[in-house]
């Protein structure tokens, strides 16, 4: 039997699945089949988690608080995650103003389901992470893509801002550091994203700064709940402590917002997850309230590999890549590439055929920008040692170079 024959739900039908794990997978098949890939397309960090998270977790197993929490989580956790927001981004936030799920991905699709309804609209900033829409879809919602070219910095702009809002808008999705970019709004750009949002009441905003932690060169972060005060009680900001701790595999995402929101979205997991793993739970409180020395040395580190990675990319024919403010991906352009032939005879037509020949004939694994929603990039994800990182990038250099007009 098929799934035809039974009938899908209809926005799910219409969702696509996620372009990075079906990368992932490709890479999966072809280590099985006995092939070296280097994989420069999943976000997430390769350090260890820090020892003293980990130490504990296993706390946590050995003292029994292996049992239910409050769907909302650990009343401990949301405390530390409270005083996080406080001292962190300069945030009035009450511990019964956080909601723990179970990873960043939960925040947000909790936020969208507790409020969307059909015909609603969600704007967009694109590129964009590749769930983004697709959440909204399996919400019965409309994106509206903004496209935000080079010339911007990849940056939603208050004319392009103003311009996508209609009266159906209902949320405004913003991610800084951005996922595939690494642009960062500085105070004074999201600044002039709340004059729009202030005229337009109806407007909710979801701040996705799971990145926060990795912003290079100085350069100071800023959500916008913190630059506008006058926003607050519109703005769920979301965070966690995946990309900042090295702890995707542990699930943990939080986030704060207005009561009505965070007791619908409270409301919503109840009946879906309930409370993230406990387990999980007490390591992140760990995380939170423990020696926070990780977070400035893997910062070190990424901006380090950033230097390297970029400086690669641009010494290959045809490759043009900015240099990121923040996260640890590249998005370089693969514009002048399009047209040209590999040496097995592939027609490079698209960022995806660029893609699945720098898998299928240089053994590297990245991601096309078409699927973050801006074509003619591809997305280099450099959370990887600087061997390994070089031996790619090398092997993307000799890939351009072998290439036929």
């Amino acid at each position: 039997m098929t799934a035809s024959a039974f009938g899908l739900n209809r926005f799910l039908a219409e969702a696509k699945p996620s372009a990075t794990y079906k990368v992932m997978d490709r890479v999966a098949a072809r280590r099985a089949a006995g092939a070296k890939v280097i994989s420069l397309s999943a976000g997430e960090p390769d350090f260890d988690t820090p020892a003293h998270v980990c130490e504990a977790g296993i706390v946590a197993i050995r003292a029994g608080h292996t049992r239910y929490t409050q769907v909302a989580g650990l009343r401990p956790l949301r405390e530390a995650i409270a005083a996080k927001f406080q001292r962190e981004n300069g945030l009035d936030v009450l511990w019964q103003d956080t909601l723990v799920c179970s990873g960043g991905k939960q925040v947000i699709f909790n936020a969208l389901a507790a409020t969307l309804n059909e015909g609603d609209e969600v704007v967009i900033p694109a590129p964009y992470w590749v769930s983004y829409p697709e959440i909204a879809q399996l919400c019965g919602a409309q994106s509206v893509i903004v496209p935000c070219s080079a010339e911007s910095g990849f940056k939603l702009t208050p004319q392009a801002l103003e311009g996508a809002i209609t009266e159906r808008t209902r949320w405004l999705i913003l991610n800084s550091p951005s996922n595939p970019t690494g642009a960062v709004y500085s105070r004074a750009e999201l600044q002039a994203l709340a004059q729009v949002l202030l005229a337009h009441p109806q407007v909710l905003v979801l701040s996705d700064d799971i990145y926060e932690h990795l912003i290079f060169d100085g350069i100071a972060f800023c959500t916008i709940a913190q630059v506008e005060p006058r926003l607050r009680e519109r703005v769920l900001t979301m965070n966690g402590v995946s990309k900042a701790y090295a702890m995707t595999g542990w699930r943990i995402g939080f986030g704060t917002g207005p009561g009505w929101l965070i007791e619908a979205m409270e409301k919503l997991q109840g009946q879906q997850t309930s409370g993230a793993c406990t387990i999980s739970q007490h390591a992140a409180l760990a995380a939170l309230t423990g020696p926070q020395d990780f977070i400035a040395s893997s910062r070190a580190v990424f901006q380090k590999r950033r230097d390297m990675v970029v400086e690669l990319l641009n010494q290959a024919p045809g490759l043009h890549c900015e240099v990121p403010q923040g996260a640890f991906y590249a998005f370089a352009s693969c514009k002048a590439l399009l047209g040209k032939t590999t040496q097995t005879g592939t027609k490079l037509s698209s960022d995806e055929d660029v893609v699945n020949a720098l898998l299928d004939e240089a053994g590297v694994a990245t991601v096309h920008g078409s699927a973050f929603g801006l074509g003619q990039y591809i997305r280099i994800a450099y959370a990887l040692d600087d061997a390994s990182l070089r031996q790619a990038c090398e092997a993307i250099q000799r890939f351009s170079q072998t290439l036929a007009d």
